[in-house]
């Protein structure tokens, strides 16, 4: 199973917090640091704040030679989709092939009027979501031949997307949701893998039969079903719910094998404390 290790970076990650987590992780085996993709805290501190998530990737892809990067999820709304095609292209070359996209709708209100971004509808966002994953799967990560596109928030004209992706057939691409039948027909077309955050069992078992099911629709075989969820690894949690990870090293093995039991191919690891390196050594051992 991949485990990877995820950061809020919203709360206050300084740069020399990303070094140190990624230094931490690639000493201890972690495969791979994705971050999620805010510019506020989502914890309702006024005072924090976020470095730009992409411009955070490329600069570790430079000074990391083997972790793979990403973020989970980048928000339509942010950025125009040729922007972050680009973005996550840079990030592929600097890195010879190593990070992942992962796309969103974007849920936050608060955020996008702070920062002056339009918040639509959830469904003229599931609109917006749609168009982008066109745009970014077939027109730059595509065949780069010429790519044309007319919809209603967009509209590209004879694109010719260089450079090409390092990574082949293209940098992963990756959906996350509650696998409703929108976002299941949505990831069968365009996505490499289905993420969903903090569920339980039973939510696993019926959102990965709707991806597994949309993929057999679309002709398809299964993508790879993955989850998120917060994690305490070396000691319990007090918060700790049944979603969670949490516990010994020899608990988190356990769990990590309930998981794949179900169907789980890959865990993103919320670490609580971002300045928490022993933890990052002590999920690193619990992979060994």
């Amino acid at each position: 199973m991949r485990v990877a290790l995820m950061i809020e970076g919203q709360e206050d990650v300084t740069w020399e917090d990303w070094v140190a987590l990624a230094d931490a992780c690639e000493r201890s085996g972690v495969e791979a640091l994705f971050r999620s993709d805010h510019y506020l805290s989502v914890m309702g501190e006024g005072e924090r704040g976020a470095l730009d998530a992409w411009a955070v990737i490329n600069a570790l892809a430079a000074r990391t030679t083997k972790l793979h990067l990403g973020t989970m999820v980048s928000p339509t709304s942010f950025r125009h989709p040729s922007v972050l095609a680009r973005l996550v292209i840079a990030a592929d070359h600097v890195s010879g092939g190593r990070v992942s996209l992962g796309m969103g709708t974007g849920w936050s209100e608060i955020e996008h009027s702070a920062s002056g971004f339009p918040f639509l509808s959830m469904k003229e966002r599931m609109d917006v979501l749609e168009e982008q994953l066109e745009i970014v799967h077939d027109g730059y990560f595509g065949d780069g031949g010429p790519f044309s596109f007319k919809g209603e928030h967009y509209e590209l004209t004879d694109l010719k997307a260089r450079p090409r992706p390092v990574a082949q057939p293209h940098p992963p691409l990756i959906m996350g949701g509650a696998a409703g039948p929108r976002a299941a027909r949505l990831a069968a077309r365009y996505a490499d893998e289905y993420n969903t955050v903090m569920p339980t069992l039973d939510e696993i078992r019926e959102r990965k039969a709707n991806i597994d099911a949309a993929c057999e629709k679309a002709g398809r075989e299964p993508i790879p079903f993955t989850i998120m969820t917060a994690a305490s690894v070396g000691k319990a949690h007090p918060e700790a719910t049944e979603t969670w990870i949490n516990g010994s090293v020899d608990e988190v093995k356990a769990r990590l094998d309930e998981l794949a039991a179900v169907g789980v191919s890959g865990v993103y690891l919320q670490l609580q404390e971002h300045r928490d390196l022993e933890m990052v050594e002590l999920i690193g051992r619990a992979l060994s």
